[in-house]
């Protein structure tokens, strides 16, 4: 008796998504009669037609329905273990223990460790979110094999010696969140002027972590609430109790209530970057890693260092 072969549900998934047999072909690079041929034998198999013809290209029948619910599981299980069987020739595998500074582990590091455990299902991550300082120290004693750290104007400068560093975004500036009720958020782009009179929420931590203030060119800027953690400010900004200081790195991951505006400045010029710091001599997990990191290098900056 003719069987189930996963070629054959691998097309008739990409025949009901396109709705056509020839649209179906031309995605997988088939033939339409070769296609034809795979839903034939599909249908010999379950003993039952799938689809059933229309004026223009084809739809589900009811048995092709409940196969398709179950053929999108099999084909899913069965990537994963090519995946993590993938991961097994390959043999990097194991726990690796990443640390980052606060915007950097919600905007940059989530997709990163996606894209490597995509290709590296073998590999385990932790993650460890602290300002940049607190990262080189465990990093030095051997708490985390990687530490993704802000570095340019106005942070410190961090001794990076006997250490690898790479960078892996470049910033698309600073600017301010505002509440979504704000008269500015109506721009995407304010100039410094019209901040002379916000009430700022500024950050508040530990003596050797850089934390944001009010905008640095401001003469006399009015603080409204200091707050250690920044989804504390941004509740804050939310609830229309002053502004604060984002860069563009946190641009896409705002909280409801807050939009973020590029500010024009001509007397600040900052360069920011963020790096990706390892030993001298990384582990395949490392490596693979920083290649993940490299993926997805775009827009930058740092909510807390």
């Amino acid at each position: 008796m003719p069987e189930l072969t996963l070629m054959g549900l691998r097309v008739t998934i990409e025949v009901a998504q396109r709705g056509s047999f020839t649209a179906a072909a031309e995605a997988l690079g088939y033939t339409q009669s070769a296609v034809s041929r795979q839903i034939s034998a599909t249908e010999a198999a379950v003993g039952a037609p799938l689809f059933e013809r229309q004026a223009r290209g084809v739809r589900p029948t009811q048995s092709g329905e409940a196969l398709l619910r179950h053929a999108r599981h099999m084909l899913a299980h069965v990537e994963a273990a090519e995946l993590e069987i993938a991961g097994i020739r390959d043999r990097i595998a194991g726990r690796l223990a990443v640390g980052a500074y606060p915007t950097a582990a919600a905007a940059l590091v989530p997709p990163a460790i996606a894209r490597l455990q995509k290709s590296h299902p073998g590999v385990t991550v932790s993650l460890w979110e602290a300002g940049s300082p607190a990262q080189l120290r465990r990093l030095r004693a051997g708490r985390i094999e990687m530490a993704v750290v802000a570095i340019g104007d106005g942070l410190p400068d961090y001794d990076f010696t006997g250490l690898r560093i790479e960078v892996v975004h470049a910033g698309r500036g600073m600017g301010v969140a505002v509440s979504t009720d704000h008269p500015l958020a109506s721009q995407n782009e304010v100039h410094v002027d019209a901040l002379a009179q916000e009430a700022w929420i500024v950050g508040v931590g530990a003596e050797d972590e850089p934390q944001f203030g009010a905008w640095p060119t401001l003469g006399t800027p009015r603080v409204a609430y200091e707050a250690r953690g920044w989804q504390t400010r941004l509740g804050l900004v939310a609830a229309g109790l002053g502004v604060s200081v984002l860069p563009g790195l946190a641009a896409d991951i705002v909280p409801h209530g807050v939009k973020w505006l590029s500010v024009k400045d001509p007397a600040l010029v900052l360069r920011r970057e963020t790096v990706m710091v390892t030993a001298a001599e990384a582990s395949a997990a490392a490596r693979a890693m920083l290649e993940a990191m490299r993926g997805g290098a775009g827009g930058g900056g740092n909510l807390g260092r």
